[in-house]
């Protein structure tokens, strides 16, 4: 049962309005967590401008207190999640109490932005690419040519002169020995070339290594579908749960909840809305 569903239920009624104040204060929070900052930050042609941006890390201290302050509840700890520039932070906590399970989900998902720092070694290290690629835009597209040609000697050797050119290919690419063996023998007839393309996946490297990340997302509150759609925003979801021969069953007859388990389960529920409030900056 999802605390903040429509009821009827005096007992869930009550839970839902402790429910409706956390969702007040958690979104003020991650307003507050998300708030914009200017960073300078270089574009791909050199050039450099501010754009907004935010600390995830802010995020990452709140979701923790949940973790801290929930001792005896069970929790993975945060965690992040990435589909491309898509992101998501989250923590996941439950707690039994007798026959019943109260699980917390926070999260909020956000999108990156990858631009370079604004510094001189970047464009030194572009500059030096350019040049690379410039003074050696044919020396590729003949390794390859090579590189086919070998590929084809190689396998008509071993006896497959009558195959196709596709098939000659895909039996080379699903060889993982031949494929090392006729890679080295390519290798070795072109040692300038290896060179030159060595060179460039180190400069590649150097300015991956020289990204810098910006973070956007849209301070709302969404549900666990809009989450899976990969819409930006903050979740903070409350669900009770009976165990019923070892498995959960969302359907809660409260008439069967004695108060001590309703006390513990409404205590549960103001603890996690007592974080949200102790944990203002």
């Amino acid at each position: 049962m999802r605390i903040g569903n429509t009821t009827n239920n005096e007992f869930f009624l009550e839970l839902n309005k402790i429910n409706e104040k956390i969702q007040e204060e958690f979104l003020k929070k991650v307003m507050y967590e998300t708030r914009n900052v200017e960073c300078n930050v270089m574009l791909g042609d050199s050039t450099t401008k501010n754009v907004e941006t935010f600390d995830i890390k802010n995020i990452e201290i709140f979701f923790g207190c949940f973790e801290s302050n929930l001792p005896e509840w069970n929790s993975q700890g945060v965690t992040y999640s990435a589909d491309e520039d898509l992101r998501r932070i989250f923590i996941k906590s439950e707690l039994k109490i007798g026959n019943y399970i109260l699980s917390l989900h926070v999260s909020l998902q956000y999108h990156v932005l990858l631009y370079y720092k604004p510094i001189q070694k970047v464009i030194e290290l572009q500059k030096k690419l350019a040049e690379l690629i410039d003074n050696n835009e044919n020396s590729e597209s003949k390794y390859e040519d090579e590189g086919d040609r070998l590929i084809i000697e190689k396998l008509n050797e071993l006896g497959f002169n009558d195959m196709p050119k596709q098939e000659l290919f895909e039996l080379f690419y699903n060889d993982e020995k031949l494929a090392i063996k006729i890679k080295k023998m390519i290798d070795d007839s072109q040692p300038k070339v290896v060179d030159v393309k060595n060179q460039k996946n180190q400069l590649f490297k150097e300015l991956d290594n020289l990204l810098l990340e910006t973070f956007h997302t849209t301070a709302i509150l969404i549900d666990e579908q809009k989450l899976v759609n990969g819409e930006e925003g903050g979740l903070c979801n409350i669900d009770l749960e009976f165990i019923d021969n070892g498995a959960k069953q969302g359907l809660i007859d409260t008439s069967i909840i004695d108060e001590e388990t309703k006390s513990q389960i409404k205590q549960g529920i103001e603890k996690i809305l007592n974080i949200i409030l102790e944990n203002y900056s």
